[in-house]
């Protein structure tokens, strides 16, 4: 889906339904789908969070190394990448409902000399499945909460996978955070503002986001065999990359609060995303990104 998000949506998580997010940062009203800005921020997420990611493959309670895996919301990549790397014989099915992404990810797959190991299927998953074959191991990154009917899906992926096989779930916690609770010295708490002004979009629209996943996967008949949250947090003074990934996820959440932020706000708000300007957030020693990222791990008895 889209949102790290992006992150967003954030660890490489994209599209399943058309009407999610990745970064679950706007309404797609007010940025598309499948706009570059959304796949910047996939992209971004998956640089700034990838030792995270690894060590969520690493920490997977498997049996056996699975040689098939179906990354369902696969945005650009990042979950894809991540567990080709960690198991060198695995080929991996990526899903996604953004042709744009999948695009993406297969450029990134001949560069990478993976393409072999890559089919990539679009697909809404709130519509009617495809032949996702029989893996080892199914991945569902920042994804599953956007399904207008995640129980359902949970049916449907108990059903594909081989028997016992794993299902693993990650999901975002809560948004990326990237400036402290009292900054900017002109607005302090101006971030806090921003996501409780997008806060009753998200209920409405995203209403299975933060949802107990491990009652839901032990509701389907799987079995939770490991459960854990992951903070995160890395220091943007010496990572060039948390300062893109901050102006990108500033600049959606700027489009998406320009109804509901005062004008001293949004002013604020601007001069953060001048580039050029001295309050620019690029500039910022104090920056750093900060979110936890919660996973399930279930096995289909």
């Amino acid at each position: 889906m889209t949102h790290a998000h992006s992150h967003a949506a954030h660890d490489g998580a994209g599209h399943l339904p058309r009407h999610g997010s990745a970064t679950d940062v706007a309404p797609d009203s007010e940025v598309a789908p499948d706009s570059d800005v959304q796949a910047e921020i996939l992209d971004l997420d998956a640089e700034v969070l990838a030792e995270h990611i690894a060590s969520i493959t690493a920490w997977l309670p498997l049996e056996n190394e699975p040689r098939q895996i179906v990354d369902l919301g696969c945005g650009t990549g990042a979950g894809t990448f991540a567990l080709l790397a960690r198991y060198p014989e695995a080929r991996v099915t990526a899903v996604d409902a953004s042709p744009s992404h999948l695009h993406r990810l297969r450029a990134k797959a001949e560069t990478l000399g993976l393409a072999d190991r890559v089919r990539t299927i679009q697909a809404d998953l709130d519509a009617d499945w495809p032949d996702l074959g029989r893996p080892d191991l199914v991945w569902a990154s920042a994804s599953m909460h956007h399904l207008t009917d995640p129980d359902h899906a949970l049916g449907k992926v108990r059903e594909l996978l081989a028997p016992g096989g794993l299902f693993a779930v990650v999901e975002l916690a809560d948004f990326p955070r990237f400036l402290p609770a009292d900054a900017p010295e002109e607005r302090p708490g101006l971030e806090e503002r921003c996501h409780a002004a997008l806060a009753h979009h998200h209920a409405e629209h995203v209403s299975h986001r933060g949802a107990d996943w491990g009652h839901k996967l032990a509701a389907a008949g799987f079995t939770v065999e490991g459960e854990r949250t992951i903070p995160v947090h890395i220091d943007g003074s010496y990572n060039e990359t948390v300062g893109r990934y901050a102006l990108t996820t500033l600049q959606r959440l700027r489009e998406s609060a320009t109804h509901t932020l005062p004008t001293e706000d949004l002013t604020t708000l601007d001069q953060l995303l001048d580039t050029e300007g001295p309050h620019s957030i690029l500039h910022r020693a104090d920056l750093a990104m900060r979110t936890e990222r919660s996973v399930w791990a279930a096995r289909r008895a």
